[in-house]
């Protein structure tokens, strides 16, 4: 698995969990039988056809407005690595952006 070579899950302006399937179907290229619920995320996340490194940005916004489904889709995409450790890695992206801010953090290490 190659981590210089990253999928992105954008989820700026994703509001519901309508928008987070469809922001999964395009960046995963998930097949037409895809059933936009929970338990068709985790079969797809677990039978895709290589290994995957997805990184989620633009998470935030989408957490603070529907809290329960931001754990529910955290606790798919834990499960999904759990059960395919060698051909799935999802990162979250703490950032405003892929990479983090330019600016040094007051928190940063060093």
């Amino acid at each position: 698995m190659r981590i210089d070579d990253p999928l992105v899950l954008d989820l700026t302006g994703v509001t519901d969990k309508a928008g987070l399937m469809d922001r999964c179907v395009t960046v995963l290229a998930l097949p037409d039988w895809f059933g936009r619920n929970w338990d068709a995320l985790a079969d797809c996340l677990t039978d895709l056809p290589e290994p995957v490194t997805l990184v989620v940005t633009g998470w935030r916004e989408y957490a603070r407005t529907r809290p329960r489904e931001w754990r529910t889709a955290q606790d798919v995409f834990a499960t999904a690595v759990d059960q395919r450790p060698t051909r799935l890695m999802v990162l979250v992206a703490l950032g405003e952006a892929f990479g983090g801010s330019d600016e040094a953090s007051a928190a940063s290490l060093g």
